[in-house]
Order: structure tokens, then C-alpha cells, then sequence
């Protein structure tokens, strides 16, 4: 079932299975008031994880429950640190209101970049509601279950020289260097990735954001696991650089397959580890 959100931008799937996914920037909603400050409408959105919503949607028939927002990264990034701290420190990366894509290009224009009072409003608006559905969901789920696992879904382009050197491996697994989940969880999703053509790396580049960090308490019976994807594994995705008459690329069912099988599967491992906590 479809949970009533109290904002439209805010959808929360409810279902009874001990996994929750979430979607933290799949939106490219930008109120006007914003969008007429930037640079351009195809900057805003170039970093989107594109199409992740339609990748996972076979979640559902596992019972999977999801909370998503339709708000663009670019307004509020809902998987990064609300106090503004770095999660990478000394590496290249974009702030809680994005002032920056991945590859450095300035979204606002000239004297128009929010300010701290302006970013404080849009944590309250935005950025809290999501993490109020994210935390509510969780506690609902441990209500059923005694092991929850949360799954945080992802996408990048495959080369941004900026975030990190020559081509991102397939599937990019953050568990916070495996404080977020139990070894084991992460072992048999590794497996699963490990098995077919797609390339695999566990705390690369890719840690885990605020979601695997903040919520992922395994003494509480809580396992929070960040998947990063590289686009060129589901999409038709562009060599060298994008604009805007090649990003993004259009959502087809036959190209994301493959890795949408591995996907199922690990989705699965996950269920099927949070089940054996009631053996």
C-alpha cells in the first residue's frame, strides 16, 4: 500500500517485509523561485540517479517498502551530513544545498548560490520530512520484525574525473567500512555481484552517505547498506563528457536487465538475512 505523505514531493510505500529501500535523489522537481537562480535547467539535473525508481521496481513484489522524494539533489541532498561536515573529507564533493555538479560546473548564477538562512529553510522543509518518513518507516518495520534492513539506492555516471580517477566499477557496496551492517549481509550480497560480468567494490570511493551512516545500527537491530551504481550498467550510457543532447539516456527495459537480475537477487539476500534473525 501507499502511505499518505503530508507533502506531494514525499511518496512512502508501505509494505510488511523486513527491507526498506530508499530514494534519496531520484527527483528533479526545483521550485520556480530556485530554478530561476541557476545556470541552466539540464545542470540542476545532469547528476540525478537516473531511472533508479523504474530499476527497482520489482521491489514491491518482495514486499519491500520504499520512501522516495521527487525533489532534485540540486534544491536539498537528502544523503548528506544536515550540520554541512564533509562525509569525505579532503576529497572533492557537493555540499547539503549543491552549489557545484559532480564535475564542478556552478549551478547558480552569479551572487544567486543559497545562504545559510536559505539552507536552513530548506533542511526544514525538505531534508527533515524525508528523514522523519526514513526514521518512522524503520520503526514501523522493527515493530514486525526483530532485524530491518535498509537498502540505499543510487546511480552515478561511470567516469566523473573530479570524484574519482578512471571508471567506476558496476555495483560500488558502502556499509560505513562495515559498521553499518553485519559481514556477513555484506558477503552475500559481494557474492551475488561477484558472480556475473559486472565489475565490484566494497568501501571504494563510495562509503555510504548519512543514510547507511546515521541509520545503520546493527547492535540495534538495524543494517543499512549504500549501493552506488554505475550508470553504464543499466543505461545506454554515454562515453566522454554529457550535454544536453545525450543525458540523459532514455529508460529501456532490455539494457537494464542483466544487472536488474543481480539486483533482485541481492534484494532477496537481504530479506532472506533478516529473516534468519527469527530462526
Amino acid at each position: 500500500m501507499i502511505a499518505a505523505a503530508q507533502v506531494s514531493w514525499l511518496s512512502v510505500r508501505q509494505e510488511v517485509a523486513p527491507l526498506l529501500l530508499c530514494m534519496p535523489h531520484t527527483g528533479t522537481m526545483i521550485p520556480p523561485e530556485i530554478e530561476s537562480r541557476l545556470v541552466s535547467p539540464w545542470l540542476a539535473r545532469k547528476d540525478t540517479d537516473w531511472w533508479i525508481d523504474r530499476l527497482y521496481e520489482f521491489a514491491f513484489e518482495l514486499g519491500a517498502s520504499v520512501v522516495r522524494t521527487s525533489v532534485s539533489r540540486t534544491v536539498i541532498d537528502c544523503n548528506r551530513d544536515p550540520s554541512g561536515a564533509s562525509l569525505y573529507p579532503s576529497q572533492a564533493t557537493t555540499e547539503l544545498c549543491p552549489t557545484t555538479t559532480f564535475d564542478g560546473e556552478l549551478l547558480y548564477r552569479t551572487g544567486a548560490a543559497p545562504q545559510a538562512p536559505e539552507i536552513a529553510a530548506r533542511r526544514a522543509d525538505y531534508f527533515d520530512p524525508y528523514h522523519r518518513a526514513v526514521a518512522g518507516e524503520i520503526a514501523r518495520l522493527q515493530a514486525l520484525h526483530p532485524l530491518v534492513v535498509l537498502y540505499d539506492c543510487h546511480s552515478i555516471r561511470s567516469a566523473v574525473p573530479r570524484l574519482f580517477t578512471g571508471t567506476l566499477p558496476h555495483f560500488n557496496i558502502g556499509t560505513f567500512g562495515g559498521a553499518s551492517c553485519a559481514l556477513e549481509l555484506t558477503a552475500r550480497i559481494e557474492r551475488l555481484c561477484d558472480r556475473g560480468p559486472f565489475s565490484r567494490v566494497t568501501n571504494g570511493r563510495f562509503k555510504g552517505g548519512y543514510t547507511t551512516r546515521h541509520y545503520g545500527q546493527p547492535q540495534l537491530g538495524v543494517h543499512a547498506v549504500q549501493m552506488e551504481l554505475a550508470c553504464r550498467g543499466y543505461l545506454d550510457e554515454p562515453q566522454g563528457e554529457v550535454d544536453l543532447a545525450n543525458w540523459p539516456r532514455p529508460w529501456d527495459d532490455a539494457v537494464a536487465a542483466p544487472l536488474r537480475a543481480v539486483l533482485q537477487q541481492v534484494l532477496s539476500a537481504c530479506l532472506a538475512f533478516a529473516a534468519a534473525a527469527r530462526a
